[in-house]
């Protein structure tokens, strides 16, 4: 029996010996090539700068509340893991410590974030009532971004986590 999905869907198990897996129909793109699905549009690259120059870039591209906030939460952040180097990752601003992030942080509409992990929100979750905390996340106002102290707990316990995991 042949199930009621095309034939491009199924698996080569649900098929009879007489039949074969026929490709997806393509569509013509504006270059005449084929491809299955419709273009996306291309986001900005970030070719040709070094992630810590794109993670500057970031930082001076933001309102002048969200930028003082998060120029504050980096100092605190940098000093609070002197080896970590400033990069971008999941297209925000982050830390790496040994090649391995250790800490993000971005802005938003209405506030902004910093992403020390999960281990160390749970450590630290007394610290944190007066912010707005999920699994891994800090939420704060643009204006009142977390204490330097504070900061260099939640990244000190992030590090002894990674060389905990490091083999």
């Amino acid at each position: 029996m042949v199930s009621p999905v095309p034939l491009g869907k199924q698996c080569s198990r649900h098929l009879k010996n007489d039949q074969s897996i026929k490709p997806m129909p393509t569509k013509k793109s504006k270059a005449g090539q084929s491809h299955p699905l419709k273009r996306m549009p291309k986001k900005k690259s970030l070719a040709g700068q070094s992630e810590a120059a794109a993670a500057r870039a970031y930082i001076a591209s933001l309102p002048a509340d969200a930028r003082a906030g998060l120029k504050k939460l980096q100092r605190a952040i940098a000093a609070a893991a002197p080896g970590a180097t400033l990069g971008i990752s999941y297209r925000i601003p982050a830390f790496r410590l040994d090649g391995r992030p250790l800490v993000w942080f971005a802005a938003f509409k209405d506030h902004c974030s910093f992403f020390p992990g999960a281990s160390a929100i749970r450590v630290h979750a007394a610290e944190l009532k007066d912010y707005k905390i999920s699994k891994g996340t800090v939420q704060f106002a643009a204006k009142k971004p977390p204490s330097a102290a504070l900061v260099t707990k939640l990244v000190k316990t992030r590090m002894a986590e990674l060389r905990k995991a490091r083999p």
